[in-house]
């Protein structure tokens, strides 16, 4: 990342959940020359920054009056900066935060031949129906079940129409968890609200498969991915000059019981899972299955997507900062 030594990286969405981590993993190489651009509002997201060195916070209403004048000091983005609620409703506000945004930003740093990374995501792919492939051919083909996923959709074809997808970095975040998630409310992983649960009542409650014939209960499949290995991958691409969209997974899915298992394993528990009804504003939304086709993000990276196995990721997540309360 020496490239980066005299120039900014801004990282939008700096104070949430995989922004934070890509804060501490760029001050981990050593590197601080970095501008968050976020919403802090009233929760509590302010303290993953803690600790932590950048340049300075500006808030996301100001950022692109920020942003004039400074062409020639920034050196790429990473913009992670979204609505990432899967059933929010108001389609008129995702719309403008996820698209219109990012579209904005683009013309930006397109302009100024500034790198930009930026977050597609799994949700894009829909019911999987068509798989999992981050071919640029089947773009148009894919059909999101929720307004988050199509807005991310619509900004990936933008960048297709304009013949300027090759020339940014897109990437589809599966299942991602870990630590910083704290903020997230309903949209955090599962492990942040099954645990006190397991830890109090020792058991553990999954929704019960709404595709019986396909998947068992707790058998539904996800491509899980622990947010340092999301954040590595994300902060490789500033490394090199690959471009387009690519799947940041393990490319090996587990089922929702070996999370669930895990996670006893974490507390020193017998395993006890039951099975509950599915909210009703999920059902049709609720991806059974996925997993991320790694091999062309593995060629990008020159084959750098070694990941911790689901197992020691929820171990470490659930003792080394759920259960003491701690920020990576």
């Amino acid at each position: 990342m020496r490239r980066y030594d005299d120039k900014l990286i801004v990282v939008t969405g700096g104070a949430g959940f995989i922004g934070s981590g890509v804060v501490r993993h760029l001050n981990d190489k050593g590197i601080s020359n970095i501008v968050v651009v976020d919403e802090l509002g009233h929760d509590e997201k302010w303290k993953n920054l803690v600790g932590k060195n950048l340049v300075d916070i500006i808030e996301k209403d100001q950022f692109f009056d920020w942003l004039v004048g400074r062409e020639s000091e920034i050196g790429a983005f990473i913009h992670l900066g979204a609505c990432s609620s899967t059933v929010e409703t108001n389609a008129s506000y995702i719309l403008e935060n996820n698209y219109r945004f990012s579209v904005r930003l683009a013309e930006y740093a397109l302009k100024n031949e500034q790198r930009l990374i930026y977050a597609s995501s799994a949700a894009t792919y829909g019911d999987g129906s068509l798989g999992f492939s981050d071919d640029h051919a089947t773009l148009r083909q894919l059909s999101p079940l929720n307004m988050y996923g199509f807005s991310k959709q619509l900004f990936d074809l933008w960048l297709q129409r304009e013949g300027v997808l090759d020339k940014t970095v897109g990437l589809k975040y599966f299942n991602v968890f870990g630590p910083n998630e704290y903020h997230k409310g309903r949209m955090s992983s599962a492990i942040v609200h099954v645990l006190p649960t397991a830890q109090k009542e020792g058991v553990v409650r999954l929704f019960k498969s709404c595709d019986p014939r396909n998947y068992a209960d707790g058998g539904q499949m996800r491509d899980f991915i622990y947010v340092k290995d999301a954040v590595r991958m994300t902060c490789d691409f500033l490394d090199n000059d690959a471009g387009g969209i690519f799947n940041i997974g393990r490319g090996t899915p587990g089922t929702w019981n070996e999370l669930a298992t895990a996670i006893f394993k974490a507390i020193d528990v017998p395993a006890k899972i039951e099975y509950i009804d599915m909210p009703k504003d999920l059902i049709g939304k609720y991806q059974n299955y996925t997993c991320a086709d790694m091999k062309k993000a593995s060629r990008a990276l020159e084959g750098n997507i070694q990941c911790y196995s689901l197992e020691d990721s929820v171990v470490e997540y659930v003792r080394e900062y759920l259960i003491p309360g701690k920020r990576w």
